[in-house]
């Protein structure tokens, strides 16, 4: 995965933050108009996604910054780092917001004015929020048939996070977006307030859920973690195949970004092998991974003894 996938990453970033842009406008009118609690909530939830679709735009360029001598492994976990920034804003703003904005409706109350302008306003956010979900699934199950594997595995191993972020974000809006209405329409039929405040209370924990989740995950990738064991799996093969190799004595893989990942082994060459013939054997098997994975940026061959059967522990 490299530039033509950090290409289509910015497509569906773009499209959600539009989307997110122009939902979260007319959410604000509807809730200033109803006075609905859950609307609100639903209209800092947008507003939270469009600054995180920013983020996440600032997360792909910054990623994509060459090595200079100061970074020599590239700035690709500069990506997490944006994307973590992005979680905490939908953790502040979204779930913070609604969470505090529910408890105060059902502890004070509030006065619902004309919701039909609500219910309009939610039937086409949810169109719209469609159109970007099905933008970002697109995307992820087009990477997922890249690496025939199914699109929950992808998506919860992808080191693209601004597609994760994008999919679980808009999946989170479809299901506040049918919260908020049910909150509405218990408020009209009991003439309670109360489900108002439990509706935006409800926003607010799913939230929390999903950003809690974009933390940890982009936290994993920015402390270094290991390509999925699958691939590692295939390195390692790839290496003990060659002829010049005896065996993989140890294998290393580390996340560098987004399709970006480093490779360190230790290799047990043949015996027989000279110096010169080491180093041709080292550079023929840098460029056979290189050209079966794209995504691997870096390789370190540290040639190694292997170990006799005494010396295991």
């Amino acid at each position: 995965m490299g530039g033509s996938e950090n290409g289509e990453s910015v497509g569906t970033v773009v499209v959600a933050g539009l989307a997110n842009l122009a939902i979260a406008l007319a959410k604000l009118v509807a809730g200033l108009l109803s006075s609905s609690s859950a609307m609100l909530s639903e209209a800092a939830h947008s507003a939270a996604d469009t600054v995180t679709e920013v983020l996440l735009f600032t997360a792909i360029r910054q990623g994509e910054r060459p090595p200079d001598p100061r970074h020599p492994l590239g700035h690709g976990r500069a990506s997490y780092l944006w994307a973590i920034l992005a979680a905490c804003c939908t953790l502040v703003v979204g779930a913070g917001f609604s969470l505090t904005h529910g408890w105060h409706t059902i502890t004070h109350g509030e006065d619902l004015g004309d919701v039909r302008i609500s219910y309009i306003v939610l039937a086409v956010s949810f169109v719209i929020e469609c159109v970007s979900l099905w933008k970002g699934l697109t995307q992820l199950r087009n990477e997922a048939g890249r690496w025939q594997v199914s699109s929950r595995r992808m998506l919860s191993r992808t080191s693209d996070t601004t597609l994760k972020a994008v999919v679980l974000e808009d999946t989170a809006a479809l299901v506040g977006i049918a919260v908020a209405a049910a909150g509405l329409a218990m408020s009209q039929l009991t003439g309670s307030s109360m489900w108002d405040g439990v509706a935006s209370m409800a926003i607010g924990l799913l939230l929390l859920v999903v950003a809690l989740i974009l933390i940890r995950s982009n936290a994993s990738l920015l402390i270094g973690q290991s390509a999925p064991s699958s691939l590692e799996e295939e390195i390692r093969a790839e290496l003990a195949c060659q002829p010049e190799v005896e065996a993989v004595v140890e294998l290393v893989t580390v996340m560098l970004g987004p399709a970006q990942i480093m490779v360190a082994a230790k290799i047990d060459f043949l015996d027989e092998s000279t110096g010169e013939r080491l180093e041709i054997a080292s550079d023929q098997l840098e460029r056979r991974l290189t050209e079966r994975f794209p995504e691997i940026k870096q390789v370190f061959l540290d040639p190694t003894p292997g170990r006799s059967p005494a010396q295991e522990p």
